[in-house]
């Protein structure tokens, strides 16, 4: 388990986010962030106190309700909210996901513009150092609202949530770890519910995982070029220099780093004029779909560090004591279309690394045995690991369509657009998985063949990787359940230690 993750002084970042999310790292307070929730809570209690029409504290909650309710019912209003809002459907969300979350609440309403109490921030930070993990839904939601009305309802005692491995009514879930189920206050229903947390969170993943795979495709880049005797002329700085994309010229540097005092570079760097697009479009193929993910990356994390929720409470200034701000804050056609571009960057990667696997398991390209298996024709070989490639990426291409250009209205047409971010972003995050899989079957063919070329030596970073891969993955002699194989080296790839072991010879790549 990491180190903890204070918030409060310091903004998270992603690398802390991913670490609660994903590793369990535990959540805890400081003095920064109690206090400023104490400010933001006593300007709502004083809101509900003066009877201030404010909208979801002390009116009904719903873009065309006005009328003010009795400061009595404010309780049984955030009560209705969460319930009536729990409505997503389907497949539940990953624990992951869910975890992410909570975090991202306690990180966005933990800035002090949301009015809610600390007491219900601790009851989800507890919960998320103790592991109760809220049983979410995670269809229907065009970009908030429903699924995080799932996880509130376990703070009331109700709904489901996963502990120990067991799936339990929120009460026991609660009980297990010596929690009670809590009363919600005026406005914190609504703060719950509401906001960009799931989007933004999902996003976050999202951006963490594309970064992992994005470098380690150079990393099966520079495999495949050793495998496919390309010549590696094509990553001369000279040519990288006549454009005016950094992203390109540092390719470029990771491919003739990873690349470097291999024999088989050596061998064969004059053995074509020029190689297919696969292998010689590396630096601007890779570095274009980089420099989307790089941007994607930036405006999640000012996501990340924003306040999402409406409205938006505003501390005392001079001339006044306090207001709520009604707005659009709660809006995230930002990290949707950022979430769009980064499927489609990741396609870009997967076309590219799918063609050089195809070009490698293919006699007539690769100059190797058939389906890179020295008795062709007994054995498939890698022949059907290439059709996995191929799918994925397809599947990748139909995640291609954006979400966030589309739009059905909501809320009697009050809502009359719509960011639906939250698929976005959520494909977003699927898509990282699929290109950590394809990256892989490229992974695990261009292995196979610098076996297939030995006595001929790969490169110092190749060869590290080869002997890492063959620890879990045996050189294919005959035909097996190759699943298995894939699956070991995704696990490599999503875990970062594919990178690990080769910046472990070449130093820190260019990411």
């Amino acid at each position: 388990m990491s180190v903890a993750v204070t918030l409060g002084r310091e903004p998270i970042t992603v690398e802390q986010f991913v670490a609660v999310a994903r590793h369990g790292a535990r959540v805890e307070f400081d003095t920064v962030y109690v206090d400023r929730v104490h400010k933001s809570r006593a300007l709502v209690e004083r809101f509900l106190a003066e009877n201030r029409p404010v909208y979801g504290v002390t009116t009904g909650f719903g873009d065309n309700v006005t009328e003010v309710i009795d400061p009595a019912d404010a309780e049984r209003l955030q009560r209705n909210i969460v319930r009536s809002h729990a409505v997503s459907v389907g497949e539940p969300l990953p624990v992951e996901v869910v975890r992410a979350v909570a975090l991202m609440e306690l990180v966005g309403l933990g800035e002090g513009f949301s009015g809610i109490r600390l007491e219900t921030l601790e009851l989800i930070r507890r919960m998320l150092n103790s592991g109760v993990t809220p049983y979410v839904p995670g269809e229907g939601s065009v970009g908030y609202l429903a699924p995080e009305a799932h996880m509130a309802l376990v703070l009331l005692g109700e709904g489901r949530a996963w502990y120990g491995g067991e799936l339990l009514p929120g009460a026991e879930a609660l009980a297990r770890i010596g929690e009670r189920p809590a009363r919600l206050a005026c406005k914190e229903g609504l703060s719950l519910t509401n906001g960009t947390h799931s989007v933004t969170a999902i996003a976050v993943l999202a951006v963490h995982d594309a970064g992992i795979a994005a470098t380690t495709a150079d990393v099966a880049a520079s495999l495949s070029v050793q495998a496919l005797k390309g010549t590696v002329r094509a990553y001369d700085a000279r040519i990288q220099a006549r454009k005016r994309h950094p992203e390109q010229a540092a390719v470029a540097e990771n491919l003739r780093r990873l690349t470097g005092s291999s024999a088989i570079c050596a061998e064969f760097v004059d053995h074509r004029l020029q190689d297919s697009l696969s292998l010689r479009a590396v630096p601007q193929m890779h570095g274009g779909a980089k420099r989307a993910l790089a941007q994607a990356r930036e405006v999640v994390v000012e996501e990340l560090h924003s306040v999402g929720d409406n409205p938006v409470v505003h501390p005392e200034e001079e001339g006044e004591d306090g207001v709520a701000l009604s707005g659009a804050n709660c809006d995230s056609t930002y990290v949707g279309i950022q979430a769009d571009t980064m499927v489609n960057a990741m396609t870009v990667l997967a076309k590219i690394s799918e063609r050089r696997t195809d070009r490698m398991v293919n006699s007539n390209f690769s100059e190797l045995p058939a389906f890179l298996v020295r008795e062709p024709g007994l054995n498939s070989g890698y022949m059907i690991a290439q059709y996995t490639a191929a799918a994925l990426t397809m599947e990748l291409r139909n995640l291609a369509v954006p979400a966030s250009a589309d739009n059905v209205t909501t809320s009697a047409n009050q809502e009359d657009t719509v960011g639906n971010a939250y698929l976005a972003a959520l494909k977003a995050y699927r898509a990282t998985r699929k290109l950590a899989y394809v990256i892989a079957v490229e992974l695990m063919c261009a292995v196979q063949a610098l076996d297939l070329l030995a006595p001929l030596a790969p490169s110092p970073a190749a060869e590290a990787l080869r002997a890492r891969v063959r620890e879990t993955v045996p050189t294919v002699d005959e035909d097996r359940v190759f699943h298995t194989d894939i699956e070991h080296i995704a696990e490599l790839v999503r875990s970062g230690e594919v990178l690990e072991v080769v910046e472990g010879m070449v130093g820190a790549l260019h990411r």
